[in-house]
């Protein structure tokens, strides 16, 4: 693997550095002699414009809308974000939320008694009772979570946009079918990218197909998701509830009327904190690298035209 020298701006993460690093690459302070940089800040923070010796930008983190809406990302310099670096964590909140959703947490903790065992007894779900699971977006989050569901039996459909098979789903459909299979599942679950396509999926069209006692759950990104249709299929009963560690907007103010109801579960965006990338993200840079330098395409290059 040859050695490249790299720099980490604006926060400099020493446990990712020094795991670069020992795979054999060279840390430098000075962006102008770096080859690629590690950005890790806001829109405002970028260095503009780049200096020509920095051959491709990693991004340590998935989503990358805001960059590319901000003009940030641009197809001027090769970019490599870490799709598929936090699935497990990822897919971790996402069972969470879930569970937490149906065994109605939210309800049995804000008021601190045991009066309202009735009203979660009435509510309650259980995932191990023959669930039938729609995973749209099946590729790093979307896969671990079929792995970790496995245990309880669900029946898992998993959408994509080739239709491929994906392991662990019962069947596979691409994303231009997806429309046939919202009024069968019991659970719909959001883990796919941002982009034209997929801005606003889930609107009032689809919560009104779906059926009366489905959950949704989002965590992939609040856009996906029209959030006013959202509250007005809660509160009308369309679906009985909804779990998100993503919003839109976001942060979802604090009046929102999504944060008083007892059918919705929601977490700050807390899935894949920077915490956690600094415990992943190193492997995802350092193939990325070796890729570049064998004048091939990065693992996780990110096509800005097509927004991932």
């Amino acid at each position: 693997m040859a050695d490249m020298k790299f720099t980490m701006i604006p926060e400099v993460w020493p446990e990712v550095v020094d795991s670069v690093v020992a795979a054999g690459h060279t840390y430098t302070d000075a962006l102008s002699e770096a080859e690629f940089l590690v950005f890790n800040g806001s829109t405002r923070s970028f260095p503009s414009p780049l200096p020509d010796n920095i051959g491709f930008v990693q991004w340590p983190f998935a989503g990358v809308e805001a960059l590319i809406d901000e003009g940030v990302m641009t197809d001027e310099v090769r970019w490599a974000n870490a799709a598929g670096t936090y699935g497990t964590p990822v897919a971790e909140v996402a069972l969470g939320l879930l569970l937490g959703l149906y065994h109605g947490v939210k309800v049995a903790t804000k008021d601190g008694c045991f009066d309202r065992r009735g009203d979660i007894d009435a509510a309650q779900q259980w995932l191990f009772h023959h669930k039938k699971v729609l995973v749209v977006g099946a590729g790093g989050i979307g896969a671990q979570l079929i792995r970790l569901l496995e245990p309880f039996g669900c029946e898992i459909t998993a959408v994509n946009r080739s239709g491929r098979p994906v392991a662990g789903a019962v069947s596979t459909v691409p994303i231009d079918d997806v429309d046939a299979h919202w009024a069968h599942a019991d659970v719909v679950v959001l883990a796919a990218p941002l982009t034209d396509e997929t801005r606003g999926l889930v609107d009032a069209t689809v919560l009104q197909a779906m059926a009366r006692h489905a959950v949704l759950v989002n965590v992939g990104r609040g856009g996906l998701v029209v959030t006013d249709d959202l509250v007005a299929a809660l509160r009308s009963g369309e679906i009985a509830g909804a779990a998100m560690d993503v919003t839109d907007p976001e942060p979802l103010p604090a009046q929102h009327p999504l944060w008083a109801m007892d059918n919705v579960l929601i977490t700050p965006h807390i899935a894949a904190p920077p915490s956690v990338a600094k415990l992943l993200v190193a492997d995802t840079i350092i193939a990325n690298a070796a890729a570049f330098a064998a004048g091939e395409r990065m693992p996780t290059e990110v096509d800005v035209r097509a927004g991932y």
